[in-house]
C-alpha cells in the first residue's frame, strides 16, 4: 500500500517540459532532496547517492511514449 501517491496530468508545451527536467536534473545533482508543490503543498524527498533509472520507449502509430522512472 503506498503511503503517499501524488499523480498529475499536464499538457505542457516541450520546451516546458524540459525547463521541468533541468530543474530537477539540478535537485538531483546539487542536493540530497528534490522538492514538489502540489495544490498549495510542499513537499521535500530525500534522495540517496544511488538510485536505479529506468527509461522506458513505447512508440506506437498513434501515440508514443517515454517514461522515465528513479527509485531507491
Amino acid at each position: 500500500m503506498d503511503l503517499l501517491k501524488i499523480e498529475q496530468h499536464e499538457q505542457l508545451r516541450r520546451e516546458e517540459v524540459a525547463a521541468r527536467l533541468r530543474r530537477l536534473a539540478d535537485m538531483l545533482a546539487g542536493h540530497n532532496d528534490v522538492e514538489f508543490e502540489r495544490n498549495g503543498m510542499q513537499f521535500t524527498v530525500h534522495v540517496p547517492d544511488e538510485v536505479r533509472l529506468k527509461v522506458e520507449l513505447e512508440l506506437e502509430t498513434d501515440e508514443s511514449e517515454l517514461e522515465i522512472e528513479l527509485t531507491w
